[in-house]
């Protein structure tokens, strides 16, 4: 079972993102949801997820500064950048942090098969 936190400011694609996630049926589940960067570290710490599926414009901290936090701590935490916000300067911030995948929103089918990817059961 892959374990995942969806971390997005929007309820609608937090739950668009559980569908398809749980949809794919193959051992991924969705055990939190977070609308804020301080909601996530906090979920994060108590739960750790086997994957963090985190937003990048949130209001408060960005996903890039929820990122460097979890990545400190947990220098394998597998991360997936999922924002509709991704530039170049972004990309390479973000693969500069240790997160292991960027998505564009426009994406969002393709997150089962990055979960796998990123986290494959042991």
């Amino acid at each position: 079972m892959i374990s995942t936190l969806i971390v997005d400011d929007e309820a609608d694609v937090r739950s668009l993102v559980r569908m398809i996630v749980e949809a794919a049926n193959e051992g991924l589940v969705v055990t939190g949801e977070a609308a804020s960067g301080d909601e996530a570290l906090e979920h994060w710490r108590e739960n750790h997820p086997v994957a963090v599926v985190l937003d990048q414009r949130m209001p408060g901290m960005s996903g890039l500064e929820v990122a460097q936090h979890i990545l400190e701590e947990d220098p394998d935490q597998p991360i997936i950048l999922f924002s509709a916000f991704l530039d170049q300067t972004t990309r390479e911030e973000a693969r500069r942090l240790g997160v292991r995948v960027c998505l564009d929103k426009t994406q969002v089918a393709r997150l089962p098969e990055e979960l796998w990817a990123l986290a494959p059961p042991a």
